[in-house]
């Protein structure tokens, strides 16, 4: 990687606080749609989706926090423990809602306003995604780009329940909704693990943020 002078250094870090802080307002307004959309047409994906919202806020709050302080890479380890824990606590909540409703507790419904805020969200999320990657990468911050990729994450959902919602709003295909839920429940866990090794690497951090970096060796 290039060297980062110190002057680009400080207009990298004030892009990061600037993308963290939208991706936060974004996700606390499509939190509070989804949860309520989804309680009312028990669906277990826009319940997830919810769940997902929620679960970025505290991914971003995470690498808000990490670059509110003067170093932030004496921050970043506790910033990726955050991000990675937020993963595996997704991917719980939706594998638990979703097999509650393939086991016919819950059945999902129509809902549009859940086909709306999905495909918004299908256009929003990886463009925030990408820009946080890029600045993360070239900062040298394996937080932002861990972030980034819970970002990704949630445009996979958001893509993934507009699937299920659809299928199961025009072809009554209930089952679709869990299913869902359920494939963006293993891309959290996935996410999560690396997010932890990213934490636990003999490799410096900056190595994560390359697109060709080889698996690390974990201590």
């Amino acid at each position: 990687m290039s060297v980062v002078t110190p002057e680009r250094r400080s207009v990298l870090q004030r892009r990061i606080r600037w993308i963290v802080a939208a991706t936060i307002a974004y996700n606390v307004v499509e939190a509070i749609i989804a949860l309520a959309a989804g309680t009312v047409a028990s669906s277990a994906a826009l319940i997830g989706f919810g769940l997902d919202s929620i679960v970025e806020v505290l991914s971003a709050a995470a690498v808000a926090w990490q670059f509110a302080g003067r170093d932030p890479q004496r921050r970043e380890r506790v910033a990726l423990r955050v991000i990675a824990f937020s993963f595996f606590g997704l991917a719980a909540f939706v594998t638990f809602d979703a097999v509650r409703s393939l086991l016919g507790v819950s059945p999902a419904e129509h809902s549009a306003v859940g086909i709306v805020l999905a495909a918004v969200s299908v256009v929003i999320m990886p463009a925030f995604s990408l820009f946080e990657r890029r600045t993360g990468q070239e900062l040298g911050s394996a937080s932002a780009v861990a972030d980034s990729k819970q970002t990704l994450i949630c445009s996979y959902l958001s893509a993934a329940v507009l699937l299920g919602l659809v299928l199961n709003s025009t072809l009554g295909w209930a089952w679709a909704d869990s299913v869902a839920a359920l494939v963006i429940a293993a891309f959290a866990v996935r996410e999560g693990i690396e997010a932890w090794r990213g934490d636990a690497c003999k490799k410096p951090l900056s190595s994560l943020t390359t697109e060709n970096a080889d698996t690390c060796a974990c201590c």
